[in-house]
């Protein structure tokens, strides 16, 4: 049943005028990436191209009906590809101020991190001061090339063609330290067991990692921005994500065709939603007046999707903030566990030369038979912290109810401001909470109200130009009115006058190349309107954007 409903959707994209155009007329977009920088981009030992990148580029294509032709070389050859004219998008960059001055970026797929490398037993570096006068190799044209080059810390920038060249020179002590991305290099470090080098310092920032084209191609890249935001708010690249980066474990390649036919099936099924979701829309439109049944059944969609797309952005970076450390304690176990296997028999033969002798202050015939236990105990709780993971990812899929309650919106807007806290840190230093701490009870559904709070903030940190420009979250009461108001004051870019007027109408938004969906406002203004509330916006081109929340007040409340 699935397959045939699925060949009819097909069908329906190639018969539309846009699916008739795109299959006619539409050329193929060309696609680079690195073939060396596992687990994102690289060439597997069968010649095929794999990688989370190369996964999302593939997905992108499929929801958006176009053709794209994916090729993986160095970094620098793909840099300059793209920079000639002989790519079209790169699917995997660090945005950096310096390069958005050539490139444009989409909103970035993941969080990249990046470490110092040494020799096991050379000095460990404390600041940059340490690097004077020291030897690093790096990626040929990378990020952290750039880095090196923009800032004057007096080292020796030694420039090779990808991150397995560097830690191998490493390894082999031609140099004092290797920089590069975190996973990729330890992803290499493991599977050819160079475990005479580590990490020892990590002194940049995570880096945004994300589609580019060069400056004059957005419309191509709008294409993939919106193809990257449909595979966010339906959970596809979630499980992508999942796959290649969740515990940093590379799959078995003998089993790669059975993940293929699996991820089949699940697009099948993505595809099959967003082609019912968009028949169902145009049906509304078409026959409104007499259907409202079902313009109620279209806006609890309309609120699952937005609790999707507002808390798409805190599950995303919940789940890069625990599964990264929880992943590297799942890829260095192994090594742990073969190294205690392998040490076992020479401390076997020194015990029974030399009679008891104690590790750690405990007796070694009590350390031989706890630290497996130990080690299974810390595998386990790291399987744990993923699982927590999912079902936290599950929680955002659930649909909210419709009961009203009393409830202290001062707990709500905390409560969501603690929840965005990685959020906010990564737009803005200027972040101020101002809660009237006389603030009465309202009814409502804490939860839907957490999800117009989320929604305001994600907005209005979005629009902040630089990280130097703030964002105000307050809360009053307006006795006049006998309401309780929530504002949200910003300093960023502002509404043009022109738009002002469909804020809150679905699929309306400003930021469609940066990923936005236009259901946040919609949504949220539905879920205010529940519970009798109001909604305005304040705004001025380049003056921020106010806007303000109000609800009434439970008057059933005793002083």
């Amino acid at each position: 049943m699935r397959a045939i409903v699925n060949l009819a959707l097909q069908c329906l994209l190639v018969l539309t005028p846009a699916g008739m155009l795109l299959a006619e007329n539409a050329p193929v977009i060309r696609v680079g990436g690195d073939d060396s920088y596992p687990p994102y981009e690289f060439i597997d030992k069968e010649g095929n191209i794999a990688g989370y990148n190369v996964d999302m580029t593939r997905a992108i294509a499929e929801v958006m009906g176009i053709d794209v032709d994916i090729t993986l070389a160095s970094w620098s050859e793909m840099r300059a590809a793209l920079e000639n004219g002989d790519m079209d998008v790169l699917q995997g960059m660090v945005a950096s101020e310096e390069r958005e001055k050539q490139f444009s970026f989409s909103a970035p797929s993941v969080i990249v991190n990046y470490s110092f490398f040494a020799r096991k037993g050379d000095p460990e570096p404390e600041s940059y001061d340490d690097l004077a006068g020291k030897s690093v190799v790096v990626q040929n044209e990378g990020i952290v090339h750039d880095f090196l080059r923009e800032n004057d810390y007096g080292v020796d920038i030694i420039p090779v063609r990808a991150h397995s060249d560097a830690l191998r020179q490493l390894a082999a002590g031609n140099y004092d330290y290797a920089l590069g991305a975190t996973l990729p290099s330890l992803y290499f470090s493991r599977e050819h067991k160079l475990s005479n080098i580590g990490v020892v310092w990590r002194p940049l920032k995570p880096q945004p990692y994300g589609y580019a084209v060069r400056k004059g191609n957005e419309e191509t890249l709008a294409l993939f921005s919106e193809g990257l935001a449909i595979l966010k708010n339906t959970g596809r690249q979630q499980e992508i994500y999942d796959k290649w980066l969740g515990t940093l474990e590379t799959p078995d390649t003998q089993n790669w065709q059975w993940i293929a036919i699996g991820a089949g099936i699940v697009y099948a099924v993505l595809l099959l939603g967003i082609g019912i979701v968009t028949i169902w829309i145009r049906t509304l439109q078409r026959q409104v007046e007499r259907r409202t049944e079902e313009v109620k059944q279209q806006q609890q969609q309309l609120i699952q999707a937005d609790k999707m797309s507002s808390l798409g952005t805190l599950v995303s970076g919940v789940a890069h903030e625990i599964n990264n450390p929880s992943g590297l304690i799942l890829l260095n176990l192994p090594m742990l566990k073969d190294a205690w296997e392998d040490s076992m028999p020479l401390l076997d033969r020194f015990y029974a030369e030399n009679g008891g002798f104690d590790i750690g202050g405990v007796d070694y015939q009590r350390i031989r038979d706890e630290i497996p236990y130990v080690l299974n105990e810390m595998n386990e709780g790291a399987q744990r912290i993923k699982r927590i993971v999912n079902d936290l990812r599950d929680f955002a899929r659930q649909e909210a109810t419709d009961t009203a309650e009393p409830i202290n919106l001062n707990e709500v807007v905390s409560t969501a401001a603690r929840l965005l806290d990685v959020t906010i840190r990564g737009y803005t230093n200027k972040f101020n909470l101002l809660l009237d701490p006389y603030l009465p009870s309202m009814l409502g559904n804490a939860q839907r109200i957490e999800q117009v709070v989320i929604n305001l903030i994600i907005n209005a940190c979005q629009a902040l130009p630089d990280p130097q420009h703030g964002v105000k979250v307050e809360t009053r009461i307006d006795h006049g009115s006998q309401r309780i108001v929530l504002a949200v004051h910003d300093e960023g870019c502002g509404i043009p006058p022109e738009a002002m007027a469909n804020l809150t109408d679905p699929f309306f938004t400003t930021k469609r190349e940066q990923g936005g969906t236009g259901l946040g406002l919609s949504v949220s203004a539905g879920i205010i309107n529940a519970y009798d509330g109001e909604i305005r916006f304040h705004s001025k081109p380049g003056a921020g954007t106010r806007v303000e929340v109000t609800f009434p007040w439970n008057r059933n409340e005793t002083a």
